[in-house]
C-alpha cells in the first residue's frame, strides 16, 4: 500500500506515538510537497509525495533490515534497566523506528546481528523447520578432536536432556585453546555454549559470522550497522513479509 495517513506514516518512521506526531504536525513541523501541512489526517502517497520533517526528507519503507557488527557487552534487547542494549547503538533515523532483534546473541557474544521490523521474516529465519544455518567462530578451552566433531554431527544431547539437531563442527586448530567453526540450524538459549559444555569444554570467545549465506561485513566497526539490500536478504534464505 503506497497511501497512508500522514500521522500513521510519521509514527511508523519513529517520530512518536500517533498522539505525539499529531502534535508535531499541528506545530507546523511537516511539509508535504514543500507545502506546510497541519492536518494529521492528510493522505500521502509514500512513493511519490515529498514528506519532510523540518529539513529532513523522509524515505518511507514498510520494512527495514539492518546488519550490525555486535560488540560484546550489549544485550540483544530493546530496553534493559541494568545494561546497555544494541538499540543504544543505532544512529538516526533507525533509533526512532520500532525495530527488534532477529536472532539474539548473548551479551558477551560478538558478530552478525540482524535487526528488522518484519516479523514474518524473523519467524522464518529462526524457525527450526526452515533450517537456516548460522555459523560461529569460537575459541574453546582444551583440545577439540574428531570425536567431538562426530558427536556434533550425530546431534549433541545437552545436560538437561535436550537433543540438538545435527551440527557441523570444523576444527581450525586443536591446540589449547582450539579454534573452530560451528554451523547450527537452531537458536536455543546459550546453545553453542551448552553444546560444548556437554562435551566438557568451555567457550572462551564466540562470534557469529554467517546467517544462511550472508556473511558479516568485516569492514563494519563494532557497533556499526549497514542496511541490507535485496540481494543480501536472498542470501539469508528467509521469506519476507508482504
Amino acid at each position: 500500500m503506497s497511501k497512508l495517513r500522514l500521522d500513521k506514516l510519521l509514527s511508523h518512521m519513529g517520530y512518536g506515538s500517533r498522539k505525539e506526531v499529531r502534535q508535531l504536525i499541528k506545530n507546523g513541523s511537516i511539509t508535504v510537497n514543500d507545502i506546510l501541512c497541519r492536518q494529521p489526517e492528510t493522505v500521502v502517497d509514500t512513493q511519490n509525495d515529498r514528506v519532510a520533517v523540518g529539513q529532513t526528507l523522509l524515505i518511507y519503507e514498510k520494512y527495514c533490515y539492518l546488519m550490525m557488527n555486535k560488540p560484546a557487552g550489549y544485550l540483544s534487547a530493546n530496553t534493559d534497566c541494568h545494561a546497555p542494549t544494541v538499540m543504544d547503538l543505532l544512529p538516526e533515523p533507525y533509533d526512532r523506528m520500532t525495530l527488534f532483534v532477529a536472532g539474539r546473541l548473548d551479551k558477551d557474544t560478538e558478530g552478525l546481528l540482524l535487526l528488522t521490523n518484519d516479523g514474518q521474516f524473523a519467524h522464518n529465519m529462526l524457525s527450526p523447520k526452515k533450517h537456516v544455518p548460522k555459523t560461529y567462530y569460537a575459541l574453546i578451552d582444551g583440545k577439540i578432536t574428531a570425536d567431538d566433531a562426530a558427536a556434533f554431527t550425530a546431534g549433541i544431547t545437552l545436560d538437561d536432556g535436550l537433543l540438538c539437531q545435527p551440527a557441523q563442527l570444523e576444527i581450525i586448530t586443536n591446540g589449547n585453546p582450539s579454534e573452530i567453526l560451528l554451523t547450527i540450524t537452531e537458536g536455543k538459549f546459550h546453545q553453542v555454549k551448552r553444546m560444548f559444555a556437554a562435551r566438557g569444554h568451555t567457550v572462551l570467545y564466540l562470534k557469529r559470522q554467517k546467517i544462511g549465506k550472508l556473511t558479516l561485513d568485516e569492514t563494519l566497526s563494532k557497533g556499526s550497522i549497514k542496511k541490507l539490500t535485496d540481494d543480501d536478504l536472498v542470501l539469508i534464505g528467509a521469506e519476507r513479509g508482504v
